[in-house]
Parts: structure tokens; C-alpha cells; sequence
């Protein structure tokens, strides 16, 4: 596993393997926040990682409940990575510029990811449209005696 220097680029897929803490904050235009707290897990399979993370769910008014998601991690074919859903369809590419946007009819999803604190990283994800409007930040820090 590579050791803490400052990212520029897009790390190597491989660089992800391993388990990460992981704490999310989604803030709403129109609703109370939301907290995550969890792991992701990024482990070998079908031509990549499949990232898979698992945790509580915090919202305003409501019990913790458990919450999971997972997503296939690949390397691009013109370089950087490839996210894609569980199911294989495509959800959008980890570039130089580490920024991406998808189109969810009707709802536009943009990414920036930080990578400058490598191994520490994070994904803000600003989401805007008729149905949906929060941003959502998701902070990755390797798992003790991970990376």
C-alpha cells in the first residue's frame, strides 16, 4: 500500500484495497441532516474492487438504522477508474481532474474528489434537480493498521 504523500493524480485502483472508515454528512436544502458512520470495504473481483460499505444511518427524528450500498471500482480504459453500480451499468469515471457529473433524470449528481491528504481522501457529491437538492461529503480514512 502506498504511504501518506500528496496525491495529484488519481490513485491506482489498487491503492483502494484495503478498509477505510467512513463518515458522511448529507445536508438538504429542505430537511434535517443526515450523519453515516461505517466502513468501505474495497476487495478483488469481477475485473476490479467491488466496493461495498456498511454502517449506521443517523437522521433527525428517526431511529439509527443500518444502511449499505455498494458500487464496482475498475480501471479505466484511457486511464483513472471506472464506478460502476452493482449491476454493472456505468455511474461515471475518477479522472485528472478528479471531478465528474451524472445525469439521473431528472437530477444532476456532481463529484469533486480530494485526494491532496493521500491516504486520507474524501467524495463531495453536490446533488441539485426538481427532486433532490443536498450535498453530501464522505471522508475515507484507512482502518487501523490498513494502508
Amino acid at each position: 500500500m502506498a504511504a501518506r504523500r500528496a496525491w495529484r493524480l488519481v490513485p491506482e485502483l489498487a491503492d483502494f484495497e484495503g478498509v477505510w472508515r467512513l463518515e458522511r454528512d448529507v445536508v438538504h436544502a429542505n430537511a434535517a441532516p443526515a450523519r453515516f458512520e461505517g466502513e468501505a470495504r474495497f476487495v478483488p473481483g469481477q475485473d476490479g474492487l467491488i466496493y461495498r460499505e456498511a454502517g449506521v444511518l443517523t437522521m433527525a427524528g428517526e431511529a439509527p438504522m443500518r444502511a449499505e450500498r455498494g458500487y464496482l471500482w475498475r480501471a479505466g480504459n484511457s486511464g483513472g477508474i471506472d464506478v460502476m453500480f452493482e449491476d454493472g451499468r456505468f455511474f461515471h469515471s475518477i479522472t485528472g481532474s478528479a471531478e465528474a457529473r451524472h445525469w439521473c433524470d431528472p437530477d444532476t449528481y456532481h463529484v469533486q474528489y480530494d485526494f491532496g491528504g493521500w491516504p486520507e481522501w474524501r467524495a463531495t457529491w453536490a446533488v441539485s434537480g426538481p427532486r433532490k437538492a443536498y450535498q453530501m461529503i464522505s471522508r475515507y480514512v484507512p482502518a487501523v493498521g490498513e494502508k
